[in-house]
Parts: C-alpha cells; structure tokens; sequence
C-alpha cells in the first residue's frame, strides 16, 4: 500500500453524479492545488429483478397509492444495499491504492420533491425530480453509513462555487476538468468531469 510520507493514508474526496437507476462516481486525491483523479466508475443502483425500478416513481405512478408506497420501499431498499455495496468497493479500492477517503460530493438538482407521495404521483415533472432525489439520497445514506461526510451541491452552481473555492476562474476551471481525465483515459464525459469537479471541492474544503 502505498502512503503519505508521514506513514498516513493520503486524503481522496468522492463525487457522484446520478442517473436514474445509476451513477457516475470520481474519486480525486492529490491536493486542492494539484489534484489528480485515482478511480472513476459507474454504480448500479437497481435491482433489474424488481420490474419499474428503473423509474420507479413512473412505475408507482400506475399503482394504488398503498401498493406504490409498498413498491417504492422495495426499491429503496435494493438502491440502498447496492449502494453501500458499491461504496464499500469503492472505498476498500482506495484503501489498497494508500488512499482514505475524506468525504464526498452529491450533485443536486434544482427542483424539491414533493412531500406528499399521492401530489408527486398527480404530477409528472414531480416524478421526475422524485426519482433524482431517490437515487440520489441511496448515495447519500451509503456514504454516510461508511462514516463519510455529505456534500450536496446544486449542479448549476458548481462551477460558480469551484472558481470562488478553488480561486480558479470558471473557464480555466472547465479546462482543467477536462484535461484531468487525461491519465485516466476515456471516458471522460459531462458526468465524469462534473463528479470530479464535485469530489475536487470537498478535497479542497476546509
């Protein structure tokens, strides 16, 4: 295992992108000054046995109220255990490359959720923010299960919130999230790039 020169575990930080049944996930270490990215992969977080719960609030959609909540607690328990699965793996992969991981970054959406299950059935823009908030929170309650910090971070603010902590212009700071896939390799799409930015800030924080 490789390690700081101190004997300790150098510092990594987690980003996570969601999707609807899956996320894209970049752990950074390094520095905030120079940070590098040491892993990149994509995390299942549906169970394909259970029919819908690839979108599961369109899918509840179609039930009885009582049978959709019923369905929608199936299908957060399968996220949620494949996400702690995921995040186990994950964190023991960094543990062996010498890396501890000091927390992570959840990109958000702008959208709230409804907090009334049968209002966000009534509605489908609600489905659709329900879902992202769904899959989103499996994420959350994985990494925090593992001990880790949560950071939430509303997508369209961050690269306005990278140039003010980093003190990186946004336009450098585009760039320089895009060339950081360069030793990693392809792909290294919008997902990839905005997960790392996300893990790159909270390295960076205080």
């Amino acid at each position: 295992m490789t390690q700081a020169r101190n004997g300790e575990p150098r510092k990594a930080a987690l980003g996570f992108r969601a999707h609807s049944g899956w996320a894209v996930m970049v752990a950074v270490g390094g520095s905030p000054s120079a940070p590098l990215v040491i892993e990149r992969r994509r995390v299942e977080l549906v169970n394909r046995e259970i029919p819908g719960s690839l979108q599961p609030y369109h899918a509840a959609a179609e039930m009885k109220l009582t049978d959709a909540a019923a369905f929608l607690r199936r299908c957060s328990d399968a996220a949620n255990a494949m996400a702690r699965a995921a995040m186990r793996d994950a964190l023991a992969e960094l543990a062996e490359r010498g890396y501890q991981a000091v927390g992570c970054a959840v990109l958000l959406a702008a959208g709230r959720p409804a907090a009334d299950l049968a209002k966000t059935l009534a509605s489908h823009p609600a489905i659709h923010t329900a879902e992202g908030e769904f899959f989103r929170n499996a994420l959350k309650l994985a990494a925090e299960s593992h001990g880790l910090a949560v950071t939430g971070i509303k997508e369209r603010e961050l690269f306005s919130r990278g140039a003010a902590r980093l003190h990186i212009p946004v336009d450098e700071l585009q760039r320089r999230a895009a060339d950081l896939g360069k030793a990693i390799g392809p792909p290294w799409r919008q997902d990839e790039k905005l997960s790392c930015l996300a893990g790159w800030l909270v390295l960076g924080s205080p």
